[in-house]
């Protein structure tokens, strides 16, 4: 009985090293080396106010505003307004608080079927280029190729991620602001600031079913596990860079999808750039592009090869480099 039992263990133990050497093997091969970032050569302009095409600038070149903010919208144009409407009301007064202050909004429209373009450009007419910038992707790229799109378009010594539903109360910038002077980011000028929904965990799970909140406790577990210890909520859509700190990131983000940020604070800490975790107000909003379970799934996956390709050395931290 001991006899079999010992060989019963010793299959399970082979089964799972061939299991393991498998999954090794397919998150390796099935790897892209570089980062990819070409883009198209609509992607690398954006309409003036005037009607005109004028060429982004690159995040290697020196910061000529104090904030950007880069919006990421795929089928946006029911939510995008209300977001923008209190972003700009802030932004706006706070320039005429502080008239050092300047700022510009990205909006990103990855690869939109709806008018997220039409509705986005609007705020270019009325504020104008210079404030706001409308970069539209020719085919949908993913939440993550967006952002870092729109990231590496910027002009900010500070670049704010900021998700188009508006859950996040925007003037919580102030926030994630002081999150960020807190880590004293000198001489580097290195450092994070994610905004947190964390704090607001016990009331989601009283309200969540049981395999949600089994689904967000697992996804919870995968983070800390394979990519990223000390930070509690990797996936709040608000979250604010300084300019030396995005080069370095985004230069070596690999995923494009919903894993991405969970990446971006792998690359952080392997680069030991100081992250502040920062309590954020938070509001379901209606209209979520995430599907419960094949997002988590993908996410789940997504996870598990981050570590797993930077192991083996199909991914590798990359020298920030101007988009062809």
């Amino acid at each position: 009985m001991d006899c079999g039992l010992c060989e019963i263990i010793q299959t399970l133990a082979a089964l799972a090293v061939i299991a393991l050497i498998l999954v090794l093997l397919i998150a390796h091969c099935s790897a892209s080396k570089m980062v990819d970032l070409k883009r198209h050569e609509k992607e690398k302009t954006f309409l003036t106010s005037k009607g005109e095409q004028e060429a982004f600038p690159a995040l290697q070149d020196p910061h000529s505003k104090e904030l950007s903010v880069v919006v990421p919208s795929y089928n946006e144009e029911l939510r995008l307004p209300v977001m923008m409407e209190e972003a700009m009301e802030y932004l706006e007064k706070r320039q005429k608080r502080q008239p050092s202050f300047t700022y510009e909004v990205i909006i990103v429209d990855d690869g939109s079927t709806d008018k997220t373009t039409e509705i986005a450009l609007n705020y270019t007419r009325k504020y104008g280029s210079d404030k706001v910038r409308v970069l539209t992707l020719v085919k949908n790229r993913g939440k993550g190729g967006a952002v870092r799109v729109g990231t590496l378009s910027c002009r900010g010594k500070l670049i704010l991620m900021a998700d188009a539903d508006g859950a996040t109360k925007f003037a919580d910038i102030e926030k994630v602001e002081a999150g960020l002077q807190a880590l004293s980011p000198k001489p580097e000028n290195m450092a994070i600031s994610c905004g947190s929904r964390a704090h607001l965990e016990q009331d989601s799970v009283a309200q969540r079913s049981m395999f949600r909140t089994f689904l967000m406790y697992g996804f919870h577990f995968l983070v800390w596990f394979f990519c990223v210890k000390g930070i509690r909520d990797t996936q709040c859509g608000f979250k604010l860079f300084t300019r030396e700190a995005a080069s370095r990131t985004f230069s070596s983000l690999h995923v494009e999808r919903w894993a991405f940020d969970v990446e971006l604070l792998y690359i952080a800490q392997c680069l030991k750039i100081p992250i502040a975790e920062v309590a954020v107000n938070w509001t379901e909003i209606e209209g979520s592009k995430l599907v419960p379970f094949w997002s988590w799934l993908q996410m789940g996956k997504d996870l598990i090869f981050i570590r797993l390709r930077y192991i083996t050395g199909a991914w590798s931290l990359e020298s920030p480099r101007k988009v062809d």
